[in-house]
């Protein structure tokens, strides 16, 4: 806000931004010269139109009577007058109604005169003209604030001074120098927060300006002068201005205090929107608790209604710490502007924001109005240009569009193999360069060249093919600063009838699939897996199937030809690259490459507190031997090697392995890693990269005794330990909510539809011990019988329902019958029918569902599972497998004891 270039027009007169709103006294003067002076609140606005300042150098003068004086840009500062001007000379001038050389009369009707000077090429040839306006305006709160782009000016009402019956008044006069002016203001006291004494004089010699009007005490001082000093109120960085002012007349000594505190920042950005931040409460100017009693923002000085804001898409509003304004990036008050830094092209966004606000001091009941006028302007933006092609081969034609930009920018030669030409010279040689406007003041250019023009480059591959290339250089110039960029772009366009292979591939959990399609030559090519041909053993191991157009594999991901990419504790990324190579020519017909995530359990902790760990050979270290891999203790070796895997095993109280308590768990970490040696240049060294994978295993404290802490309790008293046992029993689907009669063993599968609720009771058999309570600490679905089979989903996740299902699981309250003795030896839920379903199609019609169930001691609740509540989950222990296209399922821990059991449930379908 505070840069001199966004302030300066033609290099000759610099202003700034007020803020504010009035009510003229008449309609609005239309100046034949393409003139208009507005009134807006405290300030005179005066618009000149881009065709009057184009080619012409700007230079304004107030009129005082019969006086002219310059305003030079630290005069225009000091006296209320700031000027604005976008890059095609659009230009907003300003006014204060206090300001210098405006005819006040008591304080409400305001005459302000400029006149202004176009100078031209020639010094001789200059056109004035005289404006002069009148204003109206009588609504001044006690004080006023008013923020321009080089100076904050304050006005507060002026009291007359009263008599002080103690004398004081009489010591101040004594120090009144006799010279003090007509005003009565003979000296400032400014604070930088130090104080600093001026008399007036010196402070007009400093560019401040202080005066008095009829009812009212202005005070005006330049943005960065040596008695302002920056402030951060509510983290809006903002410039303060205080200074106590001594006024005196016949009746006294008047000292008033003074203050303005402008922003100089609170702006966020993006693509989209301009958020601008003004403080609520700006406590540099407000002592006590305020209220806010008007709050309105406009565009260049002027108010705007709700319904205006609405159709421009801007907002309004206060928080408890901000007042913030809204503007979409593209409205049409502001204007976009072409840039070139480093000659990429880039653009920007100005436009230039009002606040005001009255406030209201609870306490003295003073009204503060507070305006800002704040031109904002957007970071710079890339927009690079985008060529699209759009040759046409058979008529052998290149097509080039390129775009978009802004109105400002023009397209002003071509730079070919051959040379630069001129947009002329290019239609001369029978090219077509056109350009295309778009709305929203955008536009593009397109380019035609024939493929026989001597521009074109021509190359022959082979005796049947050519390659046309066209390289060109786009050259472009921004307006009105003659800024220049360049955009190059070459397209190749190839006249052929050869019909080449091609290749395409999916992967499963275990394969990937590969399928080449022979081009019009047949199969005139050798197919290579990682660069090596295929032998008729490969070719029995990865399924080779041809026919006359196609040939199929199927290659596990363990085959020595895949590359590992990455490792993680439930996957392995691995990559198959494929090329066809044509052996007569030794040309490249076709290569590919995919890259799959495969399901890979590469840690596996066990009850009784062993851990296995799977490490592989990454392509990220070449050099890596995996039987050298080591766990913290470089005396733990891979159990098993080879030169892809290491596999290690090891218990979690051996091989440095550490241990972690937090919450209800116990972390268990080691990590695999290589250590360098100096066997030859073969083997790895330091200055290849490091390999380092961390294995980490969880275990619930209140879930197993297999591993001993060294902990002794200093209680006397005994204590059992828990123990880990195999519970007995069993799950149950109803035939319906009643659960009285259930499906038996020869009734499966149970056939139901879509959505149906299925409804399960899980029971604890063989106990008669009411003080036992069964618990479910979790439930999953699967495709497949078995527990651990991918995919699977959460029903219940630690005792709770699945919060990320759409169709949360039900718990039914279970009370004594019959049948149920003891309630709490059974749980009861219900789930809506499903399928698993990858690409949207259904994967399999059918589901299983399990269990995993603990016994708890009623009496004891010290455990959150104990109690039916849900214990917060650590995301790193998350049984999360899944098929890639398949929606996401989460899987239980198959590594944990008491596991039930039932299904299948088919899904009737109707075909």
């Amino acid at each position: 806000m505070m840069n001199s270039e966004n302030v300066l027009i033609r290099s000759l007169l610099a202003v700034v931004i007020a803020l504010s709103q009035a009510k003229p006294n008449a309609k609005s003067h239309t100046d034949p010269s393409g003139l208009k002076a507005d009134c807006v609140g405290n300030l005179m606005r005066l618009s000149l139109d881009k065709a009057l300042a184009v080619g012409n150098q700007l230079e304004v003068e107030a009129i005082n009577g019969t006086q002219h004086i310059v305003l030079t840009p630290i005069l225009a500062a000091q006296c209320g007058y700031s000027m604005e001007s976008d890059p095609w000379g659009n230009t907003r001038i300003y006014t204060s109604l206090m300001g210098c050389y405006v005819n006040n009369k008591d304080d409400a009707t305001f005459t302000v005169g400029l006149r202004l000077q176009m100078y031209s090429n020639k010094p001789s040839d200059v056109v004035t003209h005289n404006v002069m306006k009148t204003c109206s305006y009588t609504r001044w709160a006690t004080r006023e604030i008013l923020c321009d782009r080089t100076y904050m000016e304050v006005s507060s009402y002026m009291p007359p001074p009263v008599k002080d019956t103690q004398g004081d008044d009489e010591y101040l006069k004594n120090d009144v120098p006799s010279g003090a002016d007509e005003s009565g203001i003979w000296k400032m006291t400014f604070y930088t927060p130090e104080p600093v004494v001026m008399m007036k004089g010196e402070a007009e010699q400093a560019g401040y300006q202080a005066m008095t009007t009829a009812h009212r005490l202005v005070v005006r001082s330049p943005y960065s002068t040596a008695e302002t000093y920056p402030e951060d109120v509510a983290g809006v960085p903002m410039e303060v201005f205080k200074v106590d002012t001594y006024h005196t007349s016949p009746k006294g000594v008047t000292v008033m205090n003074m203050a303005a505190a402008c922003p100089t920042g609170g702006v966020l950005f993006t693509e989209e929107a301009i958020s601008w931040h003004v403080p609520r409460r700006v406590t540099p100017l407000l002592d006590g608790s305020v209220k806010i009693l008007e709050m309105y923002m406009g565009i260049n000085g002027q108010r705007l209604d709700r319904r205006q804001m609405a159709a421009r898409g801007y907002a309004l509003s206060a928080t408890d710490f901000h007042i913030v304004v809204e503007i979409p990036v593209g409205s049409p008050d502001g204007y976009n502007k072409s840039h070139a830094p480093d000659y990429q092209y880039h653009i920007t966004y100005t436009v230039e924001p009002m606040l005001e606000v009255m406030w209201r001091a609870e306490r003295s009941h003073e009204d503060t109005r507070y305006k800002i006028l704040f031109p904002i302007t957007t970071p710079l933006m890339p927009r690079p240009p985008q060529a699209v092609d759009f040759t046409n081969a058979e008529e052998r034609l290149f097509g080039i569009h390129v775009g978009t930009f802004l109105d400002d920018v023009e397209l002003k030669n071509i730079t070919f193999s051959t040379g630069t030409s001129t947009l002329e010279e290019c239609i001369a040689k029978g090219f077509t360069v056109q350009e295309h406007r778009h709305p929203g003041g955008l536009k593009s250019f397109s380019l035609k060249v024939p493929f026989v023009a001597a521009e074109v480059l021509k190359h022959n591959p082979e005796p049947l093919v050519t390659t046309y290339t066209l390289a060109l250089v786009f050259g472009f110039l921004i307006q009105p600063e003659e800024t220049a960029f360049a955009h190059p772009v070459e397209f190749t366009a190839s006249l052929r009838d050869v019909v080449l292979p091609t290749i395409k591939g999916t992967c499963d959990q275990h394969l990937f699939y590969i399928e080449v399609t022979f081009g019009n030559q047949g199969k005139n090519f050798e197919t290579l897996i990682e660069y090596k041909p295929l032998t008729p053993e490969l070719e029995q191991e990865f399924r080779l199937q041809e026919n006359e157009t196609h040939l199929t594999l199927a290659i596990p991901f363990t085959a020595k030809q895949t590359t590992f990419e990455r490792v993680t504790a439930d996957s392995i990324r691995a990559r198959l690259d494929v090329l066809l190579w044509e052996m007569a020519n030794n040309w490249m017909l076709a290569d590919f490459f995919l890259s799959c995530n495969f399901p890979l359990r590469t840690t596996m902790c066990y009850p009784n507190g062993t851990i296995t760990a799977l490490a592989a050979k990454v392509e990220s270290v070449p050099n890596l031997i995996p039987g050298w891999l080591t766990l913290k203790d470089k005396s733990c070796k891979p159990f098993f090697s080879d030169d892809r895997f290491a596999y290690f095993s090891f218990g979690v109280d051996s091989c440095g392995t550490t241990r972690t308590f937090f919450d209800n768990y116990m972390l268990y970490q080691n990590e695999i890693g290589h250590y360098y040696t100096n066997r030859g240049n073969n083997y790895a060294s330091p200055n290849d990269p490091e390999y380092r994978q961390t294995v980490s295993c969880y275990y619930m404290i209140n879930d197993t005794r297999t591993v001993k802490f060294g902990y002794k309790s200093h209680s006397t008293y005994p204590s059992a330990e828990i123990g880990l046992g195999q519970l007995d029993v069993q799950m149950r689907l109803a035939q319906d909510s009643s659960y009285s009669y259930f499906y038996q063993a020869e009734d499966y599968p149970v056939v139901t539809y879509l959505r149906q609720p299925l409804y399960f009771e899980v029971e604890l058999s063989r106990s008669n011990d009411p003080s036992l309570e069964l618990i479910l600490e979790s439930c999953w679905a699967t495709a497949y019988e078995d527990s651990s089979s991918q995919p699977s989903w959460d029903i219940i996740v630690n005792t709770c329902e699945n919060k990320e299902d759409r169709h949360v699981t039900v718990f039914h309250p279970v009370t004594a019958d019959a049948r149920v003795n003891i309630p709490s030896h059974f749980k009861r839920f219900s789930i809506n029918m499903f399928t698993f379903t990858k690409d949207d199609a259904i994967l399999k019609d059918e589901i299983y569902i399990h269990c995993k169930a603990m016994v708890c001691d009623i009496n004891d609740t010290s455990e959150d599972i104990c109690r039916g509540q849900c214990p917060r989950r650590s995301p790193s222990i998350s049984g999360f497998q899944g098929i890639e296209g398949l929606k996401p399922q989460t899987s239980a821990d198959s590594r944990q004891p008491r596991k039930i059991s039932t299904g299948p449930v088919h899904l009737f379908s109707s075909k």
